[in-house]
């Protein structure tokens, strides 16, 4: 599969970047090309429309998402553990492309609240093998709803996290592997 044009992946981080930041109200056409460093007529050559910007940020959604499945399912401590511990947000791709498709969410694009819906399917049908049952399944997956949400309340360097981080988080993971784990 080829590249995309790089003014073309630009003008996407530059929507993406203005919905975080500013919503869906703020990431005006203008305010996208302004910010892309492109001319309006750039940015439509590239995408005629609000709609087709959004379309190719979920397009983004779903490309970041398999590549964040492929390293779940390989990861060496295996999936609810890489699950838990890639929940608290850390500025990936992934997480950046997570909080814009939020945006549009909040903002009632049903195709974004659809897109963030299947997310977590995805992840849930990836967990499925990896835990006994259904209520393991919904604590794993509510856990690391927790611990996105918590880390969204970090917002100051020198507040304490309420997420945590290195023996915390490896006695966390290890609790829900205990708890969590199909008997063998």
């Amino acid at each position: 599969m080829s590249r995309p044009p790089h003014a073309r992946e630009k003008v996407l981080d530059a929507f993406e970047a203005l919905l975080i930041a500013e919503g869906e109200r703020g990431a005006t056409m203008d305010a996208i090309a302004r910010d892309a460093g492109v001319s309006k007529g750039g940015l439509l050559y590239h995408f005629a429309s609000k709609e087709a910007l959004e379309n190719a940020l979920l397009a983004r959604l779903g490309e970041r998402v398999d590549e964040d499945l492929a390293r779940m399912t390989s990861s060496a401590e295996g999936p609810v553990a890489y699950y838990v511990r890639t929940s608290a947000m850390d500025g990936t791709a992934l997480d950046r492309v997570i909080r814009a498709v939020s945006r549009l969410a909040q903002a009632g694009r049903g195709a974004a609240s659809d897109a963030l819906r299947a997310l977590r399917e995805r992840w849930a049908e990836t967990l499925r093998p990896h835990v006994t049952d259904k209520a393991a399944l919904d604590l794993v997956m509510l856990i690391g709803d927790g611990v996105y949400y918590n880390n969204a309340l970090q917002h100051d360097d020198h507040l304490a996290t309420p997420v945590p981080h290195g023996r915390e988080m490896d006695a966390l993971v290890d609790l829900i592997g205990r708890a969590t784990a199909p008997r063998r």
